[in-house]
């Protein structure tokens, strides 16, 4: 699949997590083989304001390309300079956000709330293309409520504005993560359209990727949930859909280094006190599974230093040994 002057050979995406996907997940992703991975979704405002925070989040240093940005917001020319800021930053594709249901952004019209207002997103999405000469992407929901879905309307309003790709989450905003993706809503989609569809939501393990793109016709999956504290689902699933074949799910032991490098690589970023605050949530699902994993969870909450954390770590691994 082509993405303006980018091949994807077997295009698996890391979807765009907030607060999941900072640059030392990305990091951790791309080290166990992954290869195509979104920053967390930036406010248009803050990036704009020159927010030391949201700037921070755009360090895309030292990253393979393509490097890919999530914006969202609600006014298409503040959209437009916070695409041109993040190009200053090392993006090579900008991605717009209309999809998120969570209620603080919606309240502002952000997010999900843009598929209410079809000519509004349009016009953002309109106002990213011109600005940059990048390609401009977007990540969008099937619509507010089942009585609502814009999926189709939309992809084609962004298609005729030059979005060169789209991911559809194949849930409404209503549903929020409940309830089952309606795979059919994609598959409609991409026969509606001459862009690539890139197809998300209920993508566990990397046969139910390989089911996606056989029920849709979609020309990549974006996972998102799967992948907390298992970043390898990733390249199994880019594995599985280019051989047929199944590689072998990490040994314990290979999770909980990769762990600890994880670790590692949020204090480099964060410092010990954010850093250890972020990784406890990272170091709950790593350990899903393990021996008396319910014990370790309370555990690992109760860390108050790098040095407990990593105590943590390594009596797993003395277990397992």
């Amino acid at each position: 699949m082509k993405l303006g002057q980018y091949e994807l050979e077997v295009p698996v995406f890391l979807a765009p997590l907030a607060g999941v996907t900072d640059k030392a997940f990305r990091e951790t992703v791309r080290a166990v083989g992954g290869k195509y991975v979104w920053t967390e979704m930036i406010s248009d405002k803050a990036l704009n304001y020159r927010n030391s925070r949201t700037l921070n989040m755009l360090d895309l240093s030292g990253e393979a390309q393509p490097r890919i940005v999530q914006l969202f917001g609600s006014d298409p020319e503040t959209m437009a300079r916070a695409a041109l800021l993040a190009l200053e930053c090392g993006a090579n594709v900008i991605d717009i956000n209309m999809g998120c249901p969570a209620l603080k952004i919606v309240k502002n019209d952000e997010g999900s709330a843009l598929l209410k207002d079809l000519p509004r997103a349009q016009a953002i999405a309109s106002a990213v293309v011109r600005a940059v000469k990048v390609p401009v992407t977007v990540k969008m929901r099937l619509g507010w409520n089942d009585d609502k879905i814009v999926a189709i309307e939309l992809a084609k309003l962004l298609e005729s504005v030059g979005v060169q790709m789209l991911t559809v989450h194949a849930r409404t905003r209503e549903q929020f993560y409940s309830g089952h993706a309606d795979w059919d809503w994609i598959r409609r989609v991409k026969q509606e359209v001459s862009i690539p569809v890139i197809g998300n939501g209920d993508v566990s393990n990397p046969e139910d990727a390989g089911r996606m793109i056989e029920h849709t016709g979609c020309d990549g999956v974006m996972i998102g949930r799967g992948a907390l504290g298992n970043p390898w689902l990733i390249p199994r699933t880019q594995h599985f859909l280019r051989y047929g074949t199944l590689l072998p799910e990490p040994l314990i032991e290979e999770r909980i280094l990769v762990a600890m490098q994880h670790f590692d690589r949020v204090l480099r970023y964060k410092g010990e006190r954010i850093g250890l605050n972020e990784m406890r949530k990272h170091a709950v699902w790593y350990i899903k599974g393990v021996r008396k994993a319910a014990q370790l969870r309370d555990e690992i909450m109760q860390t108050r230093s790098h040095d407990e954390m990593r105590a943590v770590f390594s009596r797993i691994l003395q277990a397992e040994a």
